[in-house]
């Protein structure tokens, strides 16, 4: 790692947590437990997002019919964007919500690779921050790495962005962070296990690394971009 680096901000789904946990664990919870959380008491501002954004699509003939007031056919809404895996604001505050009782409950884990605690415990003594980017909500991202396997991880954790500092795919969401962090873009390490993030990253200004991990897509990266299989090589 050079010597400038002042903040680290890593990737979850690929990076620090395995693709299965999310696709094999998380997303059938989310959509098995979906319309139970929608009778009950849902939270009021999560449902007004995803019936604009409902609306917002029927108009563009993205979706289906805009929506009514049941929770039945906000169910079937929010399928739909699963079925597509939707990046969707409303839809990942509503998955936080619904993994926050599973959570609680004792029913899921945050699970993170084994080299991601002593990574962390390592840039902290540094006084590197850390800090965590990914389209999951900011309360699902502190979920998983309070309840790891490892211990309460979000203790060693600086910040956590979700989409509402932007996209992953533009430069700007980057220098948004960069700016909360307190550092340059040029002195912010971006470590993600998707080519277009890290183009992204490296377009403003921030240094990357590619990080492969079982069962990850493979990715076309420029032969400058150093490639890691786990932190333990990232010092």
């Amino acid at each position: 790692m050079a010597d400038d680096v002042r903040a680290i901000l890593l990737d979850i789904e690929g990076t620090t947590t395995p693709i299965a946990f999310v696709y094999d664990v998380l997303f059938p919870y989310a959509r098995a437990h979906l319309r139970e959380y929608l009778r009950d008491r849902p939270d009021p501002d999560a449902i007004d997002l995803l019936k604009q954004e409902w609306t917002d699509e029927a108009a563009a003939s993205a979706a289906p019919a805009p929506p009514a007031a049941t929770a039945p056919e906000l169910a079937t809404y929010v399928e739909w964007l699963m079925d597509r895996d939707r990046k969707s604001p409303g839809l990942k505050r509503l998955q936080g919500l619904v993994w926050e009782r599973g959570y609680r409950d004792g029913v899921l884990k945050g699970d993170v690779f084994a080299d991601v605690r002593p990574a962390l415990e390592r840039w902290h003594k540094r006084g590197i921050k850390v800090a965590i980017y990914s389209s999951g909500s900011v309360l699902a991202q502190r979920l998983l790495f309070s309840t790891t396997a490892f211990g309460d991880l979000a203790t060693l954790l600086s910040g956590f962005f979700d989409t509402s500092s932007g996209v992953k795919t533009s430069p700007e969401s980057y220098r948004r962070i960069a700016a909360v962090l307190r550092c340059s873009t040029a002195q912010l390490l971006f470590v993600s296990d998707v080519a277009a993030e890290l183009d992204a990253a490296r377009s403003a200004g921030c240094q990357v690394v590619l990080c492969v991990r079982p069962g990850n897509a493979a990715q076309r990266v420029s032969a400058d971009v150093r490639v890691v299989h786990t932190f333990d090589e990232i010092r």
